[in-house]
Formats: structure tokens, sequence, C-alpha cells
């Protein structure tokens, strides 16, 4: 195997097959994401609103976050974490606790509201990523060798 200038290996030319997985698997993303965003809308919620709650709810091993763990996870800067966590809250969300070990800590925590809305959005995109299986399975390739 040879090396690219950046580092990457290079692999064999891509194939009119290769073109047409990725092109079918870029299709499949943008399907998912469009019902993703129109399914939320719908229950008035911005993406990112269910984004958070999903990201809060999917936290390993923890049922709470911190907003720095929050816009990681979100990939996010800090103060529009910030305002996502204060838009819902204002709708009642999540809300804030402190940290019973240390003051300096504030956990960000979802609502019964928010486990409710959560649990509805989250099973119809269960549904959808189970419809759309074989339109979203990645294309994978053998390196030459």
């Amino acid at each position: 195997m040879t090396v690219q200038d950046n580092g990457s290996p290079m692999s064999r030319p891509l194939t009119k097959q290769d073109f047409e997985a990725l092109a079918r698997f870029r299709f499949g993303i943008r399907r998912y994401l469009r019902f993703s965003e129109e399914t939320v809308r719908g229950h008035g919620l911005t993406p990112q609103q269910y984004q958070l709650l999903l990201a809060l709810k999917g936290f390993p091993g923890r049922e709470w976050a911190t907003v720095g763990e929050l816009a990681e996870r979100l990939q996010l800067r800090h103060h529009s974490t910030v305002e996502l966590v204060n838009r819902a809250q204002g709708q009642e969300l999540v809300d804030r606790a402190a940290h019973p070990d240390d003051a300096r800590v504030v956990r960000v925590v979802l609502t019964p509201q928010g486990e409710q809305v959560l649990g509805e959005l989250s099973a119809l995109h269960r549904d959808e990523l189970s419809r759309m299986r074989t339109v979203l399975a990645p294309p994978l390739w053998q390196e030459p060798g």
C-alpha cells in the first residue's frame, strides 16, 4: 500500500459501482435527515432541540451531562449550547441542577415532559431507520492487497 502526501493510504480507483454506492448512501442520509427535521418540527421542536434531548438521554453512564459535554456531543460552541439549553429549559424540556458533590458543576437533565417528547420522537426515528435499513447501509470496500 502506498501513502499519499497527507498520510492517508491510497486505495484503488473508484468504480462506477463505488460511485453509485456512495451516492445511494448519501441520498439515504439526506432523506433520513429531512424526515427527522420535518418530524421534529411537526412536534414543536427544532432539530437541535431533539439532538440535545437525545444527547442527554444517550449520554454514556448517567442521566445528565454538563453544558461542556453537550457542546462536545453536539459539536457546537459552548455559548451556542448554553442558548440551546436555555430555550429547551424555557419549553420545560430540560432543567439545570447543581451537582451534589461539586457546586461549580451544573447538570443538565431531562424533565418528564422532555422524556415523553423524546420517547415519541425517537420511536418514530427508529421506525424510519428500520424502513431505510438497506439505503443507509454504508458502502464497504476491500483494501487492495
